[in-house]
């Protein structure tokens, strides 16, 4: 079982949302992270977070955001030193993103 699977068994969406936002209510009065959300977007950055958490990630979703991520670095015409960076960087981020095995 993933864990968001025994997460979501155990708290539900619901659980999950309630702790977003008490973590959002947090971070509005942290004087060190607080200023890296934009201060007219709090329930934005609260919902895609929570969106986040809720939402099935897994190899599929990964790789086509590769995908596209590639589409998007080759009509950028990023290449070379720079792109072996970026693909690299991004591998990360995506595998990250994941929240489900497979």
């Amino acid at each position: 079982m993933s864990w968001e699977q025994a997460v979501t068994t155990r708290l539900g969406q619901i659980g999950l949302r309630n702790l977003v936002a008490d973590f959002y209510q947090r971070i509005r009065t942290d004087d060190l992270i607080g200023k890296m959300y934009p201060p007219d977007d709090w329930e934005g950055s609260e919902q895609r977070l929570a969106d986040f958490i809720c939402f099935s990630i897994g190899e599929a979703e990964r790789d086509r955001w590769l995908l596209l991520m590639g589409e998007s670095m080759d009509a950028q015409g990023i290449d070379g030193e720079e792109r072996a960076a970026l693909d690299a960087f991004f591998l990360q981020v995506a595998d990250f993103m994941r929240n489900q095995p497979g």
